[in-house]
């Protein structure tokens, strides 16, 4: 049980993740999704993508880690749910920068909804980013 309030409309978490080449090589060999399309500059054009894509889930478990780190210890997380809208084109020398800010957007009684906006190059690159926490 957390001893925190939630109020909707909150911010609980606000941050910027820098991604390199280097993040997207660590995290296939840690998920196992060798795709080429997350590293080979010429294979992600030859299937008309604008260059190199961070991995979705990548995405979404970076956006995440950002709540979880501004909860308090012992808060679970319930679920969660995300659609993928665009993708985040990572540089081969300056990368990419992805913004999360999490917003609490709904409350009751055992429960919060934390609301996550993710952005590149100010476009929303994952919608209906939600976490849903136990209090």
């Amino acid at each position: 049980m957390s001893g925190t309030t939630y109020t909707v409309g909150d911010v609980i978490a606000e941050r910027t993740i820098h991604l390199t080449r280097e993040s997207l090589v660590r995290y296939a060999g840690a998920s196992g999704d060798f795709n080429p399309i997350h590293y080979r500059d010429d294979i992600a054009e030859s299937v008309g993508l604008p260059g190199v894509l961070a991995h979705g889930m990548l995405t979404m478990g970076l956006a995440s880690s950002v709540v979880v780190a501004a909860l308090e210890p012992g808060v679970r997380i319930l679920d969660y749910g995300v659609r993928f809208t665009k993708p985040v084109i990572v540089d081969p020398v300056d990368g990419a920068d992805v913004h999360v800010r999490a917003t609490v957007a709904a409350t009751d009684e055992s429960s919060a909804r934390i609301d996550l906006k993710v952005t590149f190059a100010e476009a929303t690159v994952l919608v209906k980013a939600q976490l849903r926490v136990a209090l």
